[in-house]
């Protein structure tokens, strides 16, 4: 038993099982897997070495493989209605490398959304692989309303003359206009890459638009709203099968997490259960509702709501930082993490903003009613975060309630 063997180990793996049964957990890049795919995770999968595809393999004893592999290919497939998927990326970062790889030289030019206005590391940051290789320009929100202005995205893409356009976010909350993204990325003849990370369980559920027929490439996790195993996904279109494939293997990766694979398998077939589409939708009313609670509270919510699973709160009225909140706020059992906001005036170590979303805690079966007690602790906590006596008080609130909403009913 692991107790014995490894007391230290065991010891951090119990006190994880419990910071996840006692807190509430307001990442929104975060999720709970079902018992299935934990259990494909952690399976005999694990020890299969698989470099190449279903096929095309260089080692042997890879009949079962194949069939695990080419299941979670059509699987994909039939979720995004797209022509090809491929299943091997480790992350999301690696599904965006790949698509960049696939196409680009080292030196070529991307325009991607500027970080602090809710873009990815990968979408050309300078400390980023996607910014050492690449010229990486961006695009920024509008400051008024802090919402994609897509005119002036269009006079950045004509001016700058990108080979490739990324868009998809980390951090923004509201609906994005695909159709307009490739209506501009055909204007100045380049690729357009859309990284669906967070919102990929509303888009196979029709409760966002669809970039599957407009980009040339679509790349996500598997975890996040799509509720799968931790790793990545590439979508693209058939002409472009071949180089993502060789792009991935032997390109930038070698034997693929088999066993990874195979939880996504099974997270790709829950994705297509009525009752997905249920859970997705009650995300959307949990988040709705937190953000109009915290808006009620004071709190400026950017671009002044969400449309999507998450949003960025921005903190300065309530003279705090990011950083600070996200300390007060785990104090209690309420897990957040620090933001940066549009054109934030504060470093990213710090920031002025912190990013929450209801994804974990509706897997859990939280319900709107639930979203107004959180934002109260929340306000509370950081109203009275100088307080030990009032913070230990919510701290036994929120764990008391965080147990009834057992993670695994067992």
């Amino acid at each position: 038993m692991l107790k014995k063997s490894d007391p230290e180990i065991y010891s951090a793996l119990q006190g994880e099982i419990r910071k996840q049964r006692e807190t509430i957990n307001l990442i929104p890049s975060e999720n709970i897997v079902s018992r299935n795919v934990l259990k494909l995770a952690g399976s005999i999968f694990t020890n299969k070495y698989a470099e190449g595809y279903p096929g095309e393999r260089y080692y042997g004893g890879c009949k079962f493989v194949d069939i695990v592999e080419e299941i979670a290919i059509r699987r994909a497939c039939k979720l995004f209605n797209s022509e090809h998927a491929n299943v091997q990326p480790h992350s999301g970062s690696q599904a965006n490398m790949a698509a960049y790889f696939s196409v680009l030289k080292p030196g070529d030019k991307i325009l991607g959304m500027n970080i602090s206005s809710g873009g990815h590391l990968t979408h050309g940051v300078k400390v980023n692989f996607s910014g050492i290789l690449y010229k990486s320009v961006f695009y920024d929100v509008d400051r008024e309303t802090e919402l994609i202005d897509y005119e002036k995205v269009r006079e950045i893409a004509l001016k700058e003359k990108p080979k490739m356009i990324v868009c998809g976010s980390s951090s923004y909350s509201r609906i994005i206009d695909f159709k307009k993204f490739s209506e501009i990325a055909r204007e100045v003849n380049a690729y357009l890459l859309a990284d669906i990370a967070h919102i990929a369980g509303f888009v196979i559920t029709g409760l966002h638009p669809s970039p599957v027929p407009y980009a040339e490439f679509v790349t996500s996790t598997t975890h996040k709203t799509l509720r799968g195993p931790r790793g990545g996904l590439i979508l693209c279109k058939k002409e472009f099968k071949e180089k993502i494939d060789k792009t991935i293997i032997p390109g930038i990766q070698g034997g693929p997490l088999v066993h990874i694979i195979a939880a996504k398998a099974v997270a790709f077939k829950e994705a297509m259960n009525k009752e997905f589409k249920k859970y997705q939708k009650q995300i959307l009313k949990n988040s709705k509702r937190l953000c109009k609670c915290l808006q009620e509270r004071g709190y400026r919510i950017v671009s002044g709501g969400t449309d999507t699973h998450l949003m960025v709160i921005d903190l300065r009225n309530k003279k705090i930082t990011g950083l600070e909140a996200q300390l007060i706020l785990e104090k209690v059992g309420i897990i957040t993490n620090k933001n940066v906001i549009p054109f934030d005036p504060l470093p990213p170590t710090i920031t002025s903003g912190i990013r929450i979303g209801p994804v974990a805690i509706t897997s859990r079966g939280m319900k709107e009613k639930d979203m107004e007690k959180i934002a109260e602790w929340i306000d509370e906590s950081l109203t009275n975060r100088e307080n030990e006596k009032i913070l230990k008080d919510i701290a036994k609130k929120v764990r008391r309630f965080a147990s009834e909403f057992p993670i695994y009913a067992d």
